[in-house]
This record gives C-alpha cells, structure tokens and sequence, in this order.
C-alpha cells in the first residue's frame, strides 16, 4: 500500500460560473467558461488555467529532482499549454510542455526530461487520456 505524502483538498461551487476553493484558501479564484463576459470582466480562472499551472508546476518538480540525483545544477522553466477539445464523441485535453534550461547544454537537458518524464506523478495519466507532447529549448 502507498505511503500519503501530501493530500490537497479544492471545493468549487458552481462550476465554470463559480468559485473554486482550497481548504487552507490559498486558492481562492471565481471561475469563468473560457470567452465568456465574466472570464473578460474579471480576473476568473478556469479548470484548463489551473491545470496548466499544475501540470508545468510538477513536471519542473520532477526535472530538478532527477537533476539533483545526477549532481546538476542550471535554472529551469517549464511552461504548459492546455487545450480543451472536443472530438464529437465528448471533450479531452491536449497537453503541450515547453521546458527551457539556462546553464545546460541542450543534449543534456533533453536527457534530463526524458527521464523526468517517466518519474512525475501525472505520467501515467497523461499517456491514457490526452494528446501530449515536450519541446525541449536549449
């Protein structure tokens, strides 16, 4: 059995009209449908914003981890791209991962993201829900 390492806990009320809510408030956003009046009139998030955040967050999360195993040490930023789509048989995501490093050669980088790839924890969903792809930028 898995050991609980950390438990993260959001309530949203309302849906994509509403306000989405972590338990220690520091998520605090009103959520708005994409091109809607309210996402334009305010500062409103949405699922695919917040996914995004998260996605880049842990996948960077991840490189550093295995960069700190081999004894490497250079600056990373890794941005998400998150697409909503639609196939007419329902709605899926569309994740693309753009992951920079400063101070490393690019081959090297690109090794550090293969393995990273297969140890961060939304790994083996993203391979069974949703289109995915990494661009390495050196």
């Amino acid at each position: 059995m898995s050991e609980v390492l950390y438990t993260a806990t959001a309530t949203t009320i309302g849906g994509l009209e509403g306000r989405v809510q972590s338990d220690d408030q520091v998520i605090d956003f009103e959520t708005a449908l994409p091109g809607s009046q309210k996402s334009e009139d305010s500062e409103a998030t949405n699922p695919e914003q917040l996914f995004a955040a998260a996605y880049a967050t842990c996948f960077d999360s991840a490189l550093q981890i295995v960069a700190d195993k081999e004894q490497l040490e250079f600056q990373s930023e890794v941005t998400a791209k998150v697409d909503l789509l639609e196939d007419g048989e329902g709605y899926k995501l569309a994740v693309h991962l753009q992951v920079k490093g400063n101070n490393i050669e690019k081959s090297q980088l690109e090794q550090l993201v293969q393995k990273a790839n297969q140890i961060w924890p939304y790994a083996e969903a993203k391979r069974a829900t949703m289109e995915f792809t990494i661009e390495t930028q050196g």
